[in-house]
Formats: C-alpha cells, structure tokens, sequence
C-alpha cells in the first residue's frame, strides 16, 4: 500500500472538492498504520437504465482508490429512487415505482463493473436497512435535521422563493442518503458537486449517531459533447457507454482540443505526467491534437467495449473521414421509383424529421454515390446506390 501522502496526491487527481482534506489524510493514516483498508461508499439512484461518460467520473474515482487497495461500496439507491432525487430540479421529480428501479438497477451493475472490479466492490441496496424502519424510526431520523437547514439548499431554496411546491416526502431524501452512510459506517462518501449538501447532512447524521464523520469527497460534472452544458441525454450531448464502438468513437472525435484535456484529465488513466507531457507537445505541435484525440478515444472504447473493437472504431472513422471511404457496413434498404429521397431518408431514420433532412441537404450533407445532393425532393430510377446523409449515417439502396 502507497503511504497516506502518496495516495492524498492520487486522489485529489481531479476533484472538486474536499471537506475536510486533513480529516482524509487522518483517515488515511489510520488505514495504513493498522493494515484496515477505508469504506468509500458512493450513492446511484437507478432512475435511467444507461449511464454516460458523466456519470462514470465518479466511477473513475470510486476506481482509484480501489486501486490503492481501499473497500468500494457501490450502494444501489432502490429506496432513494423511489422518492425521487430533488438535487438541481425546479420542480418536484416524479418518484419511479420499485420494478422501475430494480429494473434500472440490473443494468447499472453489469455497466458499472465494466470500470470496477466486481471481486474488490460490496455492493449494497439502501431499500436493506430502510425498509425496516418504522413510523417512528422515520420519525425520529426527521427530528435530527430543521426546515431552515433543509431551505439552505440551493435548489431548495430557489424553489421556496419562486413559490414553487415542495413536497414534505423530498425533504426525506437527503436524510435517507445520509443515514446510508451511518448504515454503512462510511468512511468517504463521492458524490458529484450537485451533491455537497447530501454529503453533508451523512457527515452530521453521523456525528449524532456516535461515529466519525465521513470525508466528503465532490467530483466535478462533465460537460457534455457542446463543451457547455453538463452531459445529458435531454440535451443530447452525451456519450452513452453502451453504445456502439463506432458511434462513441464519432462523438469522442466531435469534441473541442481544450474540452479533450478535460476528458483526459476526468476519464483516462493516464498519469498527471502523461497527460502534461501530452498537452505540451500538441501546443508545441509535435502532437496533432486530432491524434491525440483517437488515442483517448481508443482508450475509452476499450474500457467499455475491447481493445479489438477501438481499434476497428479508430480504423472505420478514418476510412470515412481521413480516405473518403465508404464503410464496410452499411444499412441495406429496398426503395421504389416514386418514393422521393426524403421518404427514404426519413424511414431510415437518419434525421430527425423531413424538414431536418431537407436542412441537412441544404448545407450539403446528403450524398448520392459520393455526389451531393441539393434537394431531396427527387425520386431515383432503379439500380444500386450508396447514400450518405450527415458524417456518419450510410446505407446502400436498392431502388426497383
């Protein structure tokens, strides 16, 4: 095992924020004098079946200090999910009912230990000691926390001076999230930035319950693909991490330089080291960024898919992109001579709507046999033809 002060410098890789870093570096201390590794727990509600590259920063870190030899808990949130999280929401959020979540539930396991060692991670359902509680229990937890702490919540907060409703039952959930950390004796607890004031009250809720309160530990949120606004599937600017190898690559490769260093920082393994010597040769140019950008694609794709499909991902984007290729593998669709392009591309589903497709085609994004295609309001007379519509959407039509 590393000494505190080494492993302190690993885990700060990153983070937004530590409170306290002296009462982490004690906790680290004390762990390796005795040989006793630390509890890191991190809460996930199962309210989306699919995680994005967002959600597995914190993975990344919960990795880290697996690595340093540390107990990970990854505590599956199925009573939690079914109040609903209120962090950052303008208005009370639909509480999703048990099958959802435990169906939700399945699938984040089998992606979650894509990153993390399932022989090295307790995994954990807080439904396991909060379904046990009473009306009383329930109570007497309420008791410990005041309406005008809860109020000092940002999201909280707004919402009470916008005379938006809050409901009782979301004032539960931070109390719930806290009292896992007592259930569970944690001596770390990750969370993103949104979540701070739920790490908080675990620390507090502790201390009232005899034990030592937990480290808390914020990770920063990614920003998504537009370099702005934080990843999402609402705002279409994620990179799910089941998807395909080739669709990930694609999105890897959309992003901006500066927003590549971030990503590097935030998802690759690479050392600190690495990735400053990285960064100083594409700014001294011996490196192309655009390089630099498939090698950390390469490196994420293998992670979630396999070292044979990045290399197949990097070796069909640029048979598209840097040779002007067609792609080996393409949709094969049958079309009649009176269904106009703007059908087809419509039942294939490789734009949003008609009239995207016709705003596609008019700044030149439709293809017909490598030629550009000004109006898709056209039909085709029979024989075999390769359309492409956008950067990545290829079929070959077969027009009788």
């Amino acid at each position: 095992m590393l000494r505190p002060e080494e492993q302190l410098e690993q885990i700060k890789r990153g983070t937004e924020e530590i409170i306290s870093e002296e009462d982490l570096l004690k906790k680290l201390q004390k762990s390796y004098d005795e040989g006793k590794p630390l509890r890191i727990k991190a809460g996930f509600d199962p309210t989306a079946p699919d995680l994005h590259l967002g959600h597995t920063v914190l993975i990344q870190k919960l990795k880290h200090f697996q690595d340093l030899g540390h107990q990970v808990i990854f505590l599956i949130g199925d009573f939690t999910g079914m109040i609903g999280d209120p962090t950052g929401k303008s208005e009370t959020r639909k509480a999703l009912t048990k099958e959802q979540v435990l169906a939700n539930a399945e699938t984040y396991k089998e992606q979650v230990f894509k990153i993390l060692d399932p022989a090295k991670t307790e995994v954990a359902f807080n439904s396991t000691w909060m379904e046990k509680m009473n009306s009383q229990d329930m109570i007497r937890l309420a008791s410990q926390y005041t309406v005008a702490r809860m109020l000092e919540r940002d999201d909280f907060s707004k919402r009470y001076a916008n005379n938006k409703p809050i409901s009782i039952h979301e004032f539960l959930y931070p109390l719930v999230q806290g009292y896992d950390s007592v259930a569970l004796k944690s001596d770390v607890e990750l969370g993103g930035t949104d979540q701070k004031f739920n790490l908080l009250v675990g620390r507090d809720l502790q201390r009232s319950h005899g034990q030592a309160p937990q480290v808390a530990l914020t990770m920063p949120i990614l920003e998504g693909l537009d370099g702005v606004n934080k990843m999402s599937k609402s705002l279409n600017n994620y990179i799910g991490i089941a998807e395909s190898p080739a669709d990930m690559f694609g999105k890897m490769m959309s992003i901006s330089d500066d927003l590549m260093f971030r990503y590097y920082l935030l998802l690759s393994d690479k050392s600190l080291s690495e990735i400053d010597a990285l960064k100083k040769a594409v700014a001294e140019g011996s490196r192309h960024p655009m390089e630099a950008k498939k090698e950390l694609a390469v490196e994420i794709i293998t992670r979630f898919h396999s070292a044979d499909a990045a290399v197949k991902a990097r070796e069909g984007f640029e048979k598209i992109f840097s040779k002007h290729e067609n792609p080996d593998e393409m949709v094969a669709c049958e079309a009649k001579t009176d269904e106009k392009l703007v059908d087809i591309i419509d039942r294939l589903k490789f734009a949003p709507s008609k009239s995207e497709a016709r705003r596609t085609a008019k700044a030149g994004g439709v293809y017909i046999d490598g030629n550009k295609v000004d109006s898709i309001d056209i039909t085709l007379d029979k024989g075999e033809y390769v359309l492409r519509v956008g950067k990545k959407n290829f079929a070959r039509l077969t027009v009788n």
